[in-house]
């Protein structure tokens, strides 16, 4: 009895250590076409990430990454001197009815208003959560010196997305560590 208890316990901590999450119960499954168009219609010009289909050396059916080298969002990307690339890669398993997903990042310079990743920079797979924020100190209408959010970057802004969408659909979010 105590092997089956300790397993089970293992188990919620890999799930809460990979990011594993669950559709509420009852949730009818969507076919796997229409979960693939679910995460690809979260595309837009107003998100800072694109959803698109891998490439076969990515090893995944669908990747998700920042938008750091589109023109469009250059700026926003510039101006928070971002020192990471994020990218969730995603295997879809319709007999399981999940999605397997494993986050990379890896280290970037800016040099001028382009990244550049360095040949011997550190790279990273797993669940992870990056926060950048900057601060500046202005005069409040009391008088008083405060501090003022200028910029805020959080890779929950792409995650969360996906993971609601897969949720959604009633499939299974399945973080990975090592690979998906």
């Amino acid at each position: 009895m105590l092997a089956v208890d300790g397993g089970i316990a293992m188990g919620r901590f890999w799930d809460k250590f990979r990011g594993s999450r669950y559709p509420d119960s009852g949730a009818t499954p969507l076919p796997v076409a229409d979960l693939r168009a679910a995460l690809l219609a979260l595309n837009g010009s107003d998100v800072p990430f694109v959803v698109r289909d891998a490439q076969p050396e990515e090893q995944a059916d669908l990747v998700a990454e920042w938008r750091i080298a589109e023109p469009a969002w250059q700026t926003f990307f510039v101006r928070s001197q971002l020192d990471r690339q994020i990218r969730i890669r995603m295997r879809l398993v319709p007999g399981k009815r999940e999605v397997r997903a494993l986050d990379e990042q890896w280290e970037v310079t800016w040099v001028g208003n382009t990244t550049k990743v360095p040949t011997l920079g550190k790279y990273s797979r797993g669940s992870t959560t990056t926060i950048s924020k900057q601060w500046t100190y202005e005069r409040g209408p009391d008088g008083r010196r405060r501090r003022v959010e200028t910029f805020s970057f959080d890779s929950r802004e792409m995650k969360n997305p996906l993971r609601k969408t897969v949720l959604g659909a009633g499939w299974n979010w399945r973080g990975g560590v090592f690979n998906l």
